[in-house]
């Protein structure tokens, strides 16, 4: 395929700032285009366009190969939604991470696309243009300008797909209403004939609002120009095959299983005929009949594939045959629950493991993600005893940040608020972050173990670190505590705080919770308030002997 792209915005004012997005990517043979307006009535509108951007053309270029275009774009427009909906309730208890949303890829000579919104995407074949999405405002009049659906709007969003071949020659235009109701349809016609860039239609734009600039808005424009639209073949798309009960010896493509490294015969250790050794994640047996469990892995085998981190043990997907697994590079390290049957490690080890948590936490984050599952089972402890590094395995609970509200992952590791339908976010697992670090020190959980079904209650306080581990300095116990408080507010609220805390040790100041007795929040002032309580006690009790002797 050979395709042209341009575009161009402008701000509603000279040197203002726009609450529009846009990007355009080419890659492997596909290329995705997105546009997003952010509503100015929201706080956040135009933050949320260009997030909406950035996720909406990472999540395609990996999109996973079990999903159709259609279905990926669908899906990754929900997840989007779900997240800025979620977080503008946790962050402002009202939807402001708000904005419409227009996609447009094109592979295999076939034009996918979706929107939320009234931001129009355009089909311009041989002088005739066509609107190929769907107007999301109301059509009474004085009210075109009120969404009925926008991204972050709702818990649930349902965008409008659409699809249609392409041929050479075809120009595809995706704006904003900044330029769609100031140019008519004929007019954009016309543009397009003499086709125009995305700079001459958002100039056009901005021209004809001079007379009248109250009418003038963020003005934004992509065109795709198709100059040969190439093979035009089915989608690359791969069925996930779901294998029958595996067996060491058994042979899966260019490996023979060797042994299997967990319950249920779905991990295994694998080795090709060179000797190189991998691990093989499958999907359940029940994921055959069953979507939602087959739907959970290929996001799974999704999440894991995008992370490309030296603190991550590196996953990939079989480059051709049928898609039935996973790999992932085979590490010979014991896992941080086998170093602490051990004992409990040394402090200059938790802080580095503190340190390499929080790094990895960061890392999700930018990619929208959450582990979702922190805990010794799940980390790599890779070099020696006096040097250790540490690994993140096991991305199966993994998920977009505020996406996931059930009690996915280990009960014990799990933050008070997911118990009761909070969502996964960074202050969840910062909590689980503490609980990982505390159990290292002491070798026993801060809250005790929790079963699984399980709701429990914190209103115990752990008992203080110190007390089970004199090792442990006063600083680190305070961020241990800080780390593990029960309610959302008093916990640290990202993981960069807690981390400059971790690197600046003298300026940690002591911790205790806020239900804490007065002789552990501040044993100075309960000592000066009994000294003034009983200095008072004294001159009263002197001041009646003196009455009584007259």
């Amino acid at each position: 395929m050979k395709l042209s792209s341009t575009t161009h915005g402008l701000p509603s004012k000279a040197g203002g700032e726009s609450e529009d997005a846009f990007r355009v990517q080419q890659r492997d043979g596909r290329v995705i285009a997105v546009l997003a307006d952010g509503l100015g009535s929201s706080k956040e509108g135009g933050t949320a366009a260009r997030r909406a951007v950035d996720m909406m053309g990472d999540y395609y270029l990996a999109r996973p190969q079990a999903w159709s275009p259609r279905r990926a774009l669908t899906e990754f427009v929900t997840q989007i939604n779900r997240v800025f909906h979620q977080e503008s309730l946790l962050r402002h208890e009202t939807p402001e991470l708000l904005c419409t949303l227009s996609v447009v890829v094109i592979e295999n000579g076939r034009l996918y696309g979706i929107n939320v919104g009234d931001s129009p995407v355009y089909l311009w074949r041989q002088g005739t243009l066509t609107l190929l999405s769907q107007n999301h405002a109301m059509a009474q009049a004085g009210f075109q300008h009120v969404l009925t659906r926008a991204v972050g709007l709702e818990a649930g969003v349902e965008p409008a797909a659409f699809e249609t071949d392409i041929e050479d020659g075809d120009l595809v235009l995706l704006c904003s209403d900044g330029v769609s109701t100031v140019l008519s349809d004929e007019k954009l016609a016309a543009l397009l004939a003499r086709r125009a860039t995305a700079r001459s239609l958002v100039t056009a734009a901005h021209e004809a609002t001079e007379e009248h600039p109250e009418l003038r808005d963020d003005a934004s424009a992509i065109v795709l120009d198709i100059v040969h639209r190439g093979w035009t073949g089915e989608s690359q798309h791969r069925p996930l095959e779901v294998l029958s009960a595996l067996h060491a010896g058994d042979l899966v493509d260019d490996y023979r299983l060797v042994r299997p490294l967990q319950e249920g015969d779905r991990v295994w250790l694998a080795e090709k005929a060179d000797g190189i050794r991998h691990v093989l994640k499958f999907p359940s047996l029940e994921a055959r009949d069953d979507e939602i469990r087959r739907d959970a892995f290929i996001r799974e085998l999704w999440q894991a594939t995008r992370i490309d981190s030296p603190d991550f043990v590196r996953a990939f997907t079989p480059a051709e045959g049928s898609l039935r697994y996973y790999a992932m590079d085979f590490v010979e390290a014991p896992t941080l629950r086998e170093v602490l049957q051990k004992g409990p490690i040394r402090v200059e080890d938790a802080v580095e493991l503190g340190r390499f948590l929080l790094r990895a936490g960061q890392f999700l984050l930018t990619r929208d993600l959450a582990h979702g599952d922190l805990k010794p089972d799940n980390i790599l402890v890779l070099g020696n005893e006096f040097r250790p590094k540490y690994q993140l395995i096991d991305l199966g609970s993994a998920a977009e940040v505020f996406s996931v509200t059930s009690r996915a992952g280990t009960p014990s590791y799990l933050a008070p608020e997911r118990f009761h339908g909070a969502a996964l976010s960074e202050r969840s697992e910062i909590f689980a972050i503490g609980v990982t670090l505390y159990e290292a020190l002491t070798q026993t959980y801060p809250y005790g173990e929790i079963e699984r079904f399980q709701t429990p209650r914190f209103e115990t306080a752990p008992k203080r670190p110190t007390r089970l581990n004199p090792a442990i300095p006063p600083w680190l116990e305070s961020i241990l505590l800080h780390s593990l408080a029960p309610t959302i507010e008093h916990r640290y609220q990202n993981f960069s705080e807690i981390a400059y805390d971790f690197d600046h040790p003298e300026n940690v100041r002591a911790y205790h919770r806020q239900d804490a007795p007065l002789l552990e929040r501040n044993p100075v002032l309960l000592y000066k308030s009994l000294c003034v309580i009983l200095l008072i006690s004294n001159l009263a009790f002197l001041l009646y002997i003196l009455r009584h002797r007259q």
